[in-house]
C-alpha cells in the first residue's frame, strides 16, 4: 500500500514538472518576435494605389539587442530604387533611418505583442506615416497597414501583404 502511494506521488510530481516545463516553453515562444526573417511583397494580395506600387519590394528583419535591424529594398516602374535601413529598440523612441526612405528620416517602433509592431515615421519632428505590422498565426505572412503622408506630401493609405522567404 505504501509503495502504491509513493508511486502515485512520484507520478504526480513528474506530471507537474512536465506541465511546468511545457507551459514555460509555450510562454517563451509566444513572447518571441515573429517578424524576424526575410519578407517579399505579394503585390497581387496587397492594396496599394498604382502610382505608389513598387515592381518589387522586400525587407529583412534581424534581431538586434532589445530591438531589430530592418533593411528595406524596393524597385519602381519609373526606375526609382529605394534602399534604407534602421536599427531600433521596441521602446517608442526615435531612431535614425539611413538611405532614401520615402517616409522620412526617423522611426519609432513599439512591440504590441509577439505578432504586432507599430512604426511611426517622421520627417524631422513631423509624423508622416504610421504603420501597423501583423504577422499571421502561422508566421508565414505579414500584413502592413500604412496611413499618413510620405515625405513628399503624397497620401499613403495602403495594406501591403508580405510572405516569408524560406532561408537556407
Amino acid at each position: 500500500m505504501l509503495a502504491r502511494i509513493r508511486q502515485t506521488c512520484l507520478f504526480a510530481v513528474v506530471a507537474l514538472g512536465l506541465l511546468v516545463v511545457l507551459a514555460g516553453a509555450t510562454l517563451a515562444q509566444s513572447s518571441r518576435p515573429t517578424n524576424i526573417g526575410a519578407w517579399r511583397l505579394d503585390l497581387a494580395n496587397s492594396k496599394i494605389s498604382a502610382d505608389m506600387a513598387p515592381k518589387s519590394a522586400g525587407f529583412r528583419v534581424e534581431a538586434a539587442g532589445a530591438g531589430a535591424k530592418v533593411t528595406v529594398d524596393a524597385a519602381y516602374a519609373d526606375g526609382t530604387v529605394r534602399h534604407w535601413a534602421y536599427t531600433a529598440n521596441y521602446d517608442g523612441k526615435d531612431y535614425s533611418i539611413t538611405g532614401n526612405c520615402q517616409y522620412g528620416d526617423l522611426v519609432a517602433v513599439t512591440r504590441v505583442d509577439a505578432n504586432t509592431t507599430t512604426h511611426i515615421y517622421k520627417k524631422g519632428e513631423t509624423v508622416t506615416v504610421t504603420q501597423t505590422a501583423v504577422v499571421s498565426s502561422d508566421r508565414q505572412t505579414m500584413t502592413v497597414t500604412s496611413t499618413g503622408k510620405n515625405a513628399l506630401g503624397q497620401a499613403v493609405n495602403t495594406v501591403a501583404v508580405y510572405y516569408k522567404l524560406r532561408m537556407g
